[in-house]
């Protein structure tokens, strides 16, 4: 068995990455992706490596030197005109030496788990194409593949259709040829083929026309959880790293992209917060038949956008703003605070953040569940001579909750002592009395003229990539303030639209409601019998939880997301919890929940 790796092409589209290097030597993690790939050919006791070099392939050859020379008899290829010419050319110098022994055939520009050539080579079948199940970042050859895993049709770019998709495989590059094959089928089909069409094109169209041909000839193996990835451009190399990141370095690469997880489709996400039932089906039709027109489309400004949030959230539109998301409006309201913050901690920090360390007073609740009341807050902050209170209810992380009535007796302890009172009540909707707990009346908002109330869109409604929230206040000067701040359209077409139909929907809202507060309590009971979590009483939709000996909260997150591939939130770093072991876990749709559940379970045997 030999290998030969093709690694002639030009790599433009990874920009300054490959402007003095070949895609190959291009480095994921600190390691070039050809030493990767040697490595891995090390252990398998090939007869020799073969490597067809073209662009910078002399700097490529001096960067392998003998450094693998125990283990591999490395021979190369040149392209010399790897510039007007496609992979195809590259595979037919090599032909004769594809001719002189079963082949491994890889392409430079893929990071790959280190058992996947053992998929081939265990695999009985002399001829064989590795294939994934089609999903959203793959670009480039498709495959069809019928019930005996025979390859049926290749499907080129041009003949890609999203309407098929479920039928596609994507080919990842890596393929098993006996020599037989070579010989007989593959290399006297290559020789047509170039001669009739050029060799601007690619070797796979050789194997599309064989799979015409003679359906049986080629194998697929489709991988299973396997991890690979192949780099194209920048994009791509910044989720390579993400996926075959160290232990070390795993979870900061993860929580430092701040979302954007849809790129990584098998992953499931328990790190952030959104409503797992809304919005229903028949809205999201709605949305999807109208896509074309809102993609195209400007959107309107701030005034039309404030009369349709008046109208979904029942509040004059003197009193609302909408906001790109809750973090725009966060960001303008705290640059609009004067004076001393008091904040509860642990909390969400974007609101601190914002702040000069010197100027937040916080107040941390003496107990092991975090829990406060009002009282604990009046009591704290009486004589703290602070010109705003800062209260997330149900707070984030703690899933502390604070009833209405409560929260208008402090709303107007702060009128007395004219101190700003912001609630971001984000996560009020998923609270057991939810209809009856918001502070979104325009007789609440006159009552407090103090009062400031934020809300994030995104959670309880399930559409964070709308990026759209809403902040309220009887403070017309404050208000009118924040208007003028953001840009004239700071809302996109899509959250433009979801605000206006989103009035039909009302009742599938508050049914999501009601069956998200049914599933938490299945949820919280089936964490509860995990031996080493305790759990806290949440009104959100998450649950702080406490790590127990002898395991601790890093340990849990970092197996959770490197052995079952599910993120979740290490919290043992945030301010308030002085290094204790908690992590957060968002609470997500019946069956997503029973796999996070069944992987603590198998982490705790």
């Amino acid at each position: 068995m030999q290998a030969i790796i093709l690694a002639a092409g030009m790599g433009r589209r990874l920009g300054e990455y490959t402007k003095e290097n070949t895609k190959c030597m291009v480095p994921v993690n600190g390691t070039p992706l050809i030493d990767r790939l040697l490595g891995q050919l090390e252990t398998l006791k090939l007869n020799r490596v073969v490597i067809v070099v073209g662009y910078e392939g002399e700097k490529l050859k001096r960067h392998i030197g003998k450094r693998y020379a125990d283990n591999l008899k490395i021979e190369y290829v040149n392209n010399p005109v790897y510039d007007k010419t496609n992979n195809i050319y590259s595979l037919a110098l090599a032909k004769n030496k594809l001719q002189e022994d079963d082949t491994l055939l890889i392409e430079s520009d893929l990071i790959f788990d280190d058992k996947m050539f053992r998929l081939l080579l265990d695999n009985p079948y002399p001829n064989l194409a590795l294939v994934a199940k089609y999903e959203t970042w793959m670009d480039g050859t498709m495959v069809r593949i019928d019930t005996d895993f025979n390859i049926v049709n290749f499907v080129p770019k041009a003949a890609f259709k999203y309407s098929d998709v479920d039928c596609y495989y994507k080919t990842v590059n890596i393929y098993k040829f006996s020599r037989d094959f070579s010989v007989h089928k593959y290399v006297p089909f290559l020789d047509a083929y170039t001669k009739a069409v050029g060799n601007n094109e690619y070797y796979e169209n050789v194997l599309r026309i064989i799979s015409f041909l003679n359906s049986t000839e080629l194998k697929a193996l489709p991988i299973t959880d396997e991890k690979w990835y192949e780099i194209d451009d920048k994009q791509d190399l910044d989720i390579a790293e993400c996926l075959f990141a160290e232990e070390k370095d795993i979870l900061h690469k993860y929580y430092g992209r701040f979302g954007g997880f849809w790129r990584f489709p098998k992953m499931l996400d328990f790190c952030y917060l959104v409503n797992p039932y809304f919005p229903s089906r028949r809205m999201l039709d709605e949305m999807q038949a109208n896509f074309s027109t809102l993609l195209t489309e400007y959107p309107s400004g701030m005034k039309v956008n404030t009369l349709l949030a008046s109208k979904c959230w029942g509040v004059q539109e003197e009193y609302i703003v909408p906001g790109n998301g809750a973090a725009e409006l966060i960001k303008i309201l705290m640059e609009n605070m004067d004076g001393r913050v008091g904040v509860i901690r642990p909390t969400f920090e974007e609101y601190p953040n914002r702040l000069d360390n010197e100027r937040v007073v916080a107040f941390v609740p003496q107990n092991k569940d975090y829990r406060y009341g009002v009282n604990d807050l009046m009591d704290y902050f009486a004589d703290c001579d602070i010109q705003t209170l800062l209260l997330i209810n149900p707070d984030n992380p703690s899933g502390n909750f604070i009833p209405l009535t409560d929260i208008c007796m402090l709303a107007d302890w702060c009128e007395k002592k004219s101190i700003r009172l912001v609630v971001d009540e984000s996560f009020v909707d998923f609270s057991e009395e939810w209809e009856s707990s918001t502070l979104l009346r325009d007789n609440i908002l006159e009552a407090y003229p103090h009062l400031v109330i934020m809300k994030s869109i995104s959670k309880s409604f399930g559409v964070p990539g709308l990026r759209l929230g809403i902040l309220t206040s009887a403070d017309k000067i404050l208000v009118d303030r924040i208007k003028k701040e953001v840009s004239i359209w700071n809302l996109n077409s899509f959250a433009e639209f979801f605000m206006q139909i989103y009035t039909k929907y009302e009742r599938d809202y508050k049914c999501a409601c009601h069956r998200f507060v049914e599933e938490r309590k299945r949820f919280a009971e089936e964490l509860q019998g995990i031996s080493f979590i305790r759990v806290m009483p949440s009104q959100a939709n998450y649950f702080l939880c406490e790590i127990l000996p002898p395991y601790t909260s890093l340990e849990v997150v970092k197996t959770m997301l490197k052995r079952y591939n599910i993120l979740t939130r290490d919290c043992s770093g945030k301010v308030g919890f002085d290094g204790k072991h908690y992590m957060r876990i968002a609470i997500r749709s019946r069956e997503d929940n029973l796999r996070l559940v069944m992987a603590l379970k198998q982490i705790e045997k």
